[in-house]
């Protein structure tokens, strides 16, 4: 990236992840930039690995041979190999540096690090190498988590270069942060993300461990200012699926019906995908031992007609 030509300073991100060929979070095919942390703790979290704004160690323990290669290269001493059963151990209270020692020396792949320190110039250059995707779908770079929020400069930056090279720009977020924050980055965001995870306070606090009055308050506020927004409600069975549930979250959203830049609501049904995770960074899957919070297409397509009985646009995403 020419600095330069952007005006701006070179900054450096911590990313988790970059996905390519994505066309679930935005329009047309996509570059999914993910941002490591988060201010939310929801039950159901499907990357718990980016709600932490720092290096951490993800463990197969099944895969692992308790060779001791990690150990002898770790420089702050994390790996360890038990004197009791000979095994392999991590001590987590211990920083990742993210130096990728143990990752490179692991012979079976036991080991890897969540966490790359990127500059933009570097995260530019890898969205651009699917320009003719994008130019042929309609497509772009949407921005996820965590929550981008947590990381507003390096986003604005990111999104500024995005946008003076012509490359479409989305932002998925909670929308748990300060105003200003979100308008920081709103001015080079072509469509805003916008999760409502509980339209209840209270609820939402349960769920999540925040209240959600500063969520509302952003979302009306980009809405007022006529920035693109499309709402994603991730729907679980007995935690926000209920008739009440979504016709608050209906009552919410209704005087914005007419308004042009409110693109309609994504509905998300719940998945497993990131149970394993949680075990791989040594926590506890905060659903664990409840009931299935899965719901059935005939669920999910119920909630649907709730919602299309108000004339709002809306649609079940079924990845």
């Amino acid at each position: 990236m020419n600095n330069t030509k952007t005006g701006m300073i070179e900054r450096k991100a911590l990313i988790a992840n970059v996905q390519k060929y994505n066309m679930y979070d935005g329009p047309g095919v996509r570059t999914l930039v993910f941002f490591k942390g988060c201010p939310l703790r929801c039950k159901w979290c499907s990357n718990p690995e980016n709600l932490e704004r720092k290096y951490q160690i993800m463990y197969k323990r099944n895969s692992c041979v308790d060779c001791g290669a990690c150990v002898s290269v770790c420089p702050v001493g994390i790996h360890r190999i038990s004197k009791e059963n000979s095994q392999h151990e991590i001590n987590r209270c211990i920083e990742c540096i993210g130096c990728r020692k143990c990752e490179e020396v692991c012979p079976e792949s036991a080991l890897s690090i969540s966490g790359d320190m990127k500059t933009i110039s570097e995260l530019l250059e890898i969205i651009e190498e699917d320009r003719m995707f994008y130019q042929l779908s309609g497509g772009g770079v949407t921005v996820g988590g965590g929550d981008p929020l947590m990381q507003p400069d390096a986003v604005a930056n990111l999104l500024m270069a995005c946008k003076q090279d012509g490359i479409n720009t989305a932002v998925e977020t909670s929308g748990y942060a300060k105003l200003e924050s979100l308008l920081q980055i709103a001015e080079f965001t072509d469509l805003f993300l916008f999760d409502i995870k509980h339209i209840d306070s209270e609820k939402h606090y349960e769920l999540t461990g925040v209240r959600n009055e500063q969520i509302l308050k952003n979302l009306k506020e980009l809405l007022h200012r006529r920035y693109n927004v499309k709402i994603r409600m991730p729907i679980l069975k007995g935690l926000n699926d209920g008739q009440k549930d979504i016709e608050g979250v209906i009552r919410f959203l209704l005087p914005y019906r007419e308004y042009k830049n409110f693109k309609g609501i994504d509905l998300l049904p719940y998945h497993k995908f990131g149970v394993n995770k949680y075990k791989q960074l040594g926590k506890e899957y905060p659903l664990e031992g409840t009931p299935d919070p899965s719901l059935s297409s005939e669920d999910m397509n119920k909630i649907e007609s709730w919602i299309k009985e108000y004339d709002l646009p809306v649609t079940v995403m079924n990845h």
